[in-house]
């Protein structure tokens, strides 16, 4: 399909009473193929009817062009045909009449007799025969929308535009109606843009969703492709494998926008006090065990009694939300896998460094191998076994869930699997899922195995689900599992509440781990706000019981070490290294030829040195080497001479990867 309509770098300016300006649109680029089906969708004011309007010609940019067939649009015109919600009929004419004065006004040079007959194939189209002599007054609102569509459709225009057409219709009407359109929209290979808030409607109709941010200076924030054959039927598109990604996207999509309104809405300017150069801190993290210190932090005052009195915690569903808010700087820090400040500084993020770094471990351990109950219940109780069911097994495919490509379940257990024989990408599937989705996912069959933080693999044993195969202690034991992660500008420029935050943190996670505190801090973590998950699966210790119900005990719980005076909380530059080389021998990220110099950029342990000292705190440090279950040794001063030795990987590229200077600048 050739390029159709083009958007090409428009902004679309509006002008106040008083002097001002309104931003709507910046920077909008968008081609549409010949016969493709486009949505637009967004929140409202996001600019989706305004965009709209300026490729019906009804509107015109303040920069940039739009053009059709390479033809500059300046105005309306009947190659393009618009559907409004409120039909725009004559209400005195009939629906043959208001249908025929459309064609005889675009198609005069045509005899009668021909423009009759099509405006007679259009009234059949929308199945509106019996309808045909009765005034607009005289039909249902479905009715209307379909002369509208049917009149829109007689004067055969190059481009359809619709916006919102079904929206002011009930559930039923609206079913029909789409199904209507997509049918003559694929039997006439018509080419569409459509404005919808329907997310079900998108991926019914479209071959591309197009999603705008909120205004003002709104853009195209992704564009999803949706990869369901056509022809297409309802229920078919249900159940096609990409229904619910596609769908859980937009809704993600918009969610997110939904939040950084109310950010922007309630954002104050930065206010320093206590000698601090902030202490309005907004911070991310994800309803897991691991949470705990940032949690005791607030409930039991040591943001406050650091000078950090104004902080909040910002509860996000999956580890994307907590990439975005770093990427669009409406986070200030958050609790971040071990490997996404590396992932993020080396480019993970659309190919873009964002130099992040981290001066504080907040976990270690805690995570999991889970796999569904028939496999255990077929014999696999051991990575030799599971390699074995694959070998028997070659027909099928098996998916198994990680929460990141950054996150130390994903590197886990890719590690796991290639240790057994297992190529991760070719045995078998990798599904990024959210955390609290899996146990659901692992039982709707969806995923047949997972790697992930409590209490998910608890209360998947808990409720004979799955089973533990096994966990961090069996596979590298004191991995690093959660860090606080701050943009490396925002460490610049309020390096003494870098510095604070920390040592709040760090007062947590020795809180965290004093045994006597473990019920107390189940119970906060079971609240709403926090994990929001029965108290039994929220364990901080091992439970020393066998709940998993199975005829064999539950393997030694993947319990947390929050805290210890051997400087299990201080950034490992070997342990950064590692991951640095494991999201190249997977092909996440290039492995950087200057890796010396990011490394010391990521890990800021003068940071937390100082922030120890200045809490009183004894910890001593001795450089450890890196000891995995399979006795791999890992040289940190020659990590390439490691991923050659390796035999599972993917081709592994070493490249500069170049990071911006540290500045005091905040995004």
């Amino acid at each position: 399909m050739s390029i159709f309509v083009a958007v090409d770098q428009i902004d679309k300016v509006f002008e106040l009473t008083g002097g001002g300006k309104y931003i709507a649109l910046k920077g909008i680029n968008l081609e549409i193929k010949k016969g493709e089906f486009v949505s637009l969708i967004g929140h409202s004011g996001c600019g989706k009817s305004t965009l709209l309007n300026m490729i019906a010609g009804l509107d015109l940019p303040t920069e940039g062009v739009v053009t059709l067939e390479g033809q500059r649009i300046t105005k309306p015109g009947p190659d393009r045909m618009v559907v409004f919600q409120n039909y725009s009929l004559l209400p005195w004419r009939t629906v043959r009449e208001n249908i025929t004065l459309a064609v005889d006004s675009v198609m005069k040079g045509m005899p009668a007799g021909e423009r009759k007959a099509i405006v007679e194939k259009h009234i059949d189209m929308v199945g509106l025969r019996p309808h045909a002599d009765k005034q607009p007054g005289m039909l249902s609102g479905g009715q209307k929308q379909r002369v509208a569509i049917a009149r829109a459709l007689a004067i055969r225009p190059k481009l359809l535009l619709l916006d919102e057409p079904f929206g002011a219709l009930d559930a039923l009407t609206r079913g029909n109606l789409q199904e209507q359109l997509m049918q003559i929209c694929q039997e006439n290979e018509v080419t569409a843009v459509m404005v919808t808030h329907d997310v079900d409607e998108a991926v019914l109709l479209s071959d591309r969703i197009v999603m705008l941010t909120n205004g003002p200076e709104s853009k195209i924030g992704d564009i999803l492709e949706v990869d369901i054959p056509r022809p297409r039927k309802r229920m078919e598109v249900v159940e096609h494998p990409s229904y619910y990604s596609l769908r859980s996207e937009m809704i993600y999509f918009l969610n997110q926008q939904k939040r950084i309104k109310k950010i922007r809405a309630r954002k104050t300017a930065n206010i320093a006090r206590h000698g601090l150069e902030k202490v309005n801190l907004e911070i991310g993290f994800l309803p897991l065990t691991a949470c705990a210190p940032l949690a005791i932090a607030l409930e039991k005052g040591f943001f406050a009694k650091h000078g950090l009195d104004e902080v909040s915690l910002v509860r996000e569903s999956s580890w994307r939300g907590i990439v975005d808010g770093m990427t669009g700087g409406y986070l200030d820090a958050a609790q971040m896998p071990s490997g996404m400040p590396m992932w993020l500084t080396l480019g993970g993020h659309n190919n873009q460094p964002l130099p992040v770094v981290t001066a504080l471990t907040m976990t270690r351990n805690g995570n999991a191998i889970t796999l569904a109950r028939r496999f255990y219940e077929e014999g696999v109780q051991s990575l030799s076994d599971f390699k074995n069911y694959l070998l028997r097994t070659r027909d099928l495919r098996h998916t198994m869930g990680v929460v990141h490509p950054a996150s130390m379940h994903n590197l886990l257990l890719r590690y796991w699997l290639a240790a057994g024989g297992i190529d991760p990408d070719l045995d078998v599937d990798m599904k990024t899922i959210p955390p609290a989705q899996m146990v659901a996912d692992l039982k709707a069959g969806s995923i047949d195995g997972y790697c992930v933080g409590e209490p998910w693999n608890y209360r998947a044993a808990v409720e004979q689900i799955g089973f533990t195969i096994a966990t961090d202690l069996e596979v590298w034991f004191g991995h690093p599992g959660k860090v606080l992660g701050v943009r490396e500008d925002w460490a610049e420029a309020y390096p003494n509440t870098h510095i604070a935050l920390t040592k709040a943190l760090l007062e947590a996670c020795y809180y965290c781990a004093i045994p006597e505190n473990a019920l107390e801090i189940r119970q906060i973590l079971a609240r709403r706000e926090y994990v929001s998950n029965d108290i039994e699966y929220i364990q901080i210790e091992d439970p020393n019981s066998g709940t998993c119900s199975l005829d064999y005990p539950l393997r030694d719980y993947a319990h947390h070490q929050f805290y210890s005076d051997s400087a299990i909380n201080r950034p490992s530059r070997t342990e950064q290294i590692w991951i640095m080389s494991q999201l190249a021998r997977w092909g996440d990220t290039p492995f950087p030829r200057n890796w010396v110099e990011v490394v010391e950029r990521v890990c800021r342990v003068r940071v937390f040195s100082t922030a120890a000292r200045e809490l009183g705190l004894d910890i001593s440090y001795t450089r450890q080497p890196i000891q995995l279950f399979d006795g791999t040794p890992f040289n940190a001063d020659d990590p390439i001479s490691y991923l050659n030795s390796l035999h599972i990987k993917r081709d592994v590229s070493v490249a500069e990867v170049i990071l911006d200077t540290p500045t005091r600048r905040v995004a």
